[in-house]
């Protein structure tokens, strides 16, 4: 049936190699307990609906071995009536119902082996799912070490790569020559007679300001 085969697929995964040839192992992980965890549902109802068909086919062959006897009995009932004809009649009846006790017996016997196979499947897949669920952080958290592993290894090699070819240090050249520029023209500028009055100025506005804040402040609180 494609459901056990499925399962089966689930059941043989190896997660290690799964997730070592997954690009995003997250997801793929999560899938995957996914996967196992629908199918498991799915196996569950199986086997419920498997083992109340087990019942019913023992139950319908109970029924057919008492309706036998009951027809056996009345054929015995017919002989004490010297009724042969009747006899007759009830004991075909009586086959017939052996016969079909016999069909309920090997279909309920066959059903008792697939009920017994989809429990197997449901412990398998059970186990699987909890080794799923336990591996998952660590198989992740594996992958993503090695990927940073992967990167800080690239970055190594770009780092030695440009080092070589003096990127960087014409790079540092560049910035201590804008630096010296920067600091040579503040040095010539300077500050003109007017900026520094301007200056204080704003230092004596602020200090006003801030004098007549607290004064306020002390009014309030002493009032």
């Amino acid at each position: 049936m494609a459901l056990m085969e499925r399962v089966a697929t689930l059941i043989r995964a190896n997660l290690n190699d799964l997730v070592d040839r997954a690009e995003d192992p997250g997801k793929l992980i999560k899938q995957v307990i996914l996967d196992m965890e629908n199918q498991l549902m799915q196996v569950k109802t199986q086997v419920a609906i498997a083992m109340a068909d087990e019942h019913l086919l023992k139950k319908k062959h109970k029924e057919s071995e008492e309706k036998a006897a009951e027809w056996m009995r009345k054929a015995e009932l017919a002989v004490g009536k010297n009724d042969d004809e009747l006899a007759r009649a009830a004991i075909e009846r009586a086959r017939a119902s052996r016969q079909l006790a016999d069909n309920f017996a090997q279909q309920a016997s066959e059903q008792a082996s697939q009920v017994e196979a989809l429990k197997t499947a449901l412990r398998k897949l059970d186990q699987k799912l909890d080794e799923a669920r336990a591996k998952s952080e660590v198989l992740v958290a594996r992958n993503r070490r090695a990927k940073t592993l992967n990167r800080a290894g690239e970055a190594g090699l770009k780092a030695r790569s440009q080092s070589s070819d003096g990127s960087f240090d014409r790079m540092t050249e560049k910035v201590d020559q804008s630096e010296a520029v920067s600091q040579a023209r503040t040095a010539l500028l300077g500050d003109t007679v007017e900026e520094r009055l301007a200056a204080l100025e704003r230092d004596d506005e602020v200090e006003r300001v801030l004098a007549e804040l607290k004064a306020g402040r002390k009014a309030k609180l002493e009032s």
